[in-house]
């Protein structure tokens, strides 16, 4: 029996091309210069940091507010937190669907805004969190809570249990010292995720403890933010210098935060991945169709082997990659995450290179007109840029995978 997408699944798509044609797209052509080749100076508020520009924000804001009274955004959240109880296999289908209709307000690549939310760190909150932490849910599914997360350090990426930020206990206090890069967020959050050593030896998985801090709190500090390929950014670069938390502000427990890290990063790959599958086929479907177009010396570029034979390998490629994003997501949803963390690691791999390898050939395809910002494939190919190395750089993935395949790491 050939695979098909479920009926429920099918049904959904039906309903959010509906919702997109009556309620998106007019909003979106209401405010064309976040998405033509005004997008990235429309988006960018290159006087103050180059963060995102509040009018932009405020857009997504919108679109989110009517995906929530349709019924969309928490699509993929447990019922009990008002969302539809979606599947990982269902959240994958359905961002490849949103990712294949190319640049629009209804998924916006940069900031992983879209119609049906992705909310990792509210599926972490459900997931872990205790107590007072549990009333923090709704208000980040609604906006009015906004959650950083401090992880990488300047001295340590993917090497997170290596990290040099420290959590000392004074009582019924925490003081927190150290530095966190690339703490996404910052620039609108009320509270960072931060994550520090309380106990045990560098390298050790456990004695990693993550803390809840309000952003407001004295001691934390925001020198700049990193320009970067593409921006806006939201980057930012953040000191702790003596932050005092209450022992409440732990989410989870004591010397167990890195187990919220890798629920957060496993939920963020394999959407992540089905989003490089979907954009990775638009650039396709879209070369093909200008070079059934476009001629040159009087004959259509899509009688040219030079032009068929990378399509065909690419479209090869995306089929591959997207049959594996489903098949893990498919059992994502039976087994704890880390007994399928290196099928994440290779969807998250293949299917970002994917997406910027189908991003550069779009390129040449269209030749000259290609490279302008008149065309979406630039900002696809610097988005997806990112994402070979922020979700999990390209090497730790390769690295994650020989572990399980030679037994260095178990299950």
């Amino acid at each position: 029996m050939d695979f098909s997408i479920p009926t429920e699944i099918q049904t959904l798509l039906d309903r959010l091309d509906a919702f997109i044609a009556s309620d998106i797209a007019p909003l979106e052509a209401e405010n064309r210069q976040y998405f033509d080749h005004r997008r990235e100076h429309a988006r960018t508020d290159w006087d103050h940091d180059g963060i995102p520009r509040k009018e932009w924000e405020a857009l997504l804001g919108e679109m989110r507010q009517r995906a929530d009274r349709a019924g969309f955004l928490r699509w993929s959240l447990p019922k009990e937190l008002g969302g539809g109880g979606g599947s990982n296999l269902g959240m994958a289908i359905v961002r490849e669907h949103l990712a294949h209709k190319g640049l629009g307000l209804h998924n916006d690549l940069q900031n992983e805004s879209s119609i049906v939310g992705n909310f990792p760190v509210v599926h972490m909150f459900h997931a872990y969190a205790k107590g007072e932490h549990r009333a923090y849910i709704e208000p980040m599914i609604t906006g009015k809570m906004r959650v950083a997360f401090g992880l990488t350090e300047p001295d340590h990426g993917s090497d997170a249990t290596w990290m040099e930020t420290r959590g000392v206990r004074q009582g019924d206090e925490w003081v927190i010292d150290g530095a966190k890069r690339f703490n996404s967020g910052m620039h609108h959050a009320t509270h960072d995720l931060v994550f520090a050593r309380t106990s045990g030896e560098p390298g050790d998985a456990r004695g990693i403890t993550a803390f809840l801090v309000p952003t407001k709190t004295p001691g934390v500090e925001i020198p700049y933010y990193h320009w970067t390929f593409n921006m806006p950014t939201d980057h930012a670069e953040v000191l702790l210098k003596s932050v005092r938390v209450p022992h409440s502000a732990i989410v989870h427990e004591e010397g167990h935060g890195l187990r919220l890290a890798q629920h957060f990063v496993h939920e963020n790959r394999i959407r992540q991945a089905a989003s490089g599958v979907g954009v990775a086929q638009y650039c396709i479907d879209e070369s093909v169709r200008y070079a059934r177009e476009r001629k040159t010396f009087g004959v259509p570029l899509a009688e040219r082997q030079a032009i068929q034979f990378p399509l065909a390998d690419l479209h090869t490629e995306a089929e591959l990659v997207r049959n594996l994003v489903y098949k893990t997501a498919w059992q994502l949803d039976r087994n704890d995450q880390l007994r399928v963390s290196d099928r994440v690691s290779m969807v998250n791999y293949r299917a970002n290179k994917l997406a910027c390898e189908a991003a550069d050939r779009a390129m040449q395809v269209h030749g000259g007109i290609g490279y302008t910002r008149a065309k979406p494939f630039e900002h696809i190919y610097r988005h997806h840029r990112r994402y070979r190395i922020t979700e999990g750089s390209e090497e730790i993935q390769l690295r994650n995978v020989a572990g399980h395949l030679f037994g260095f790491i178990r299950r």
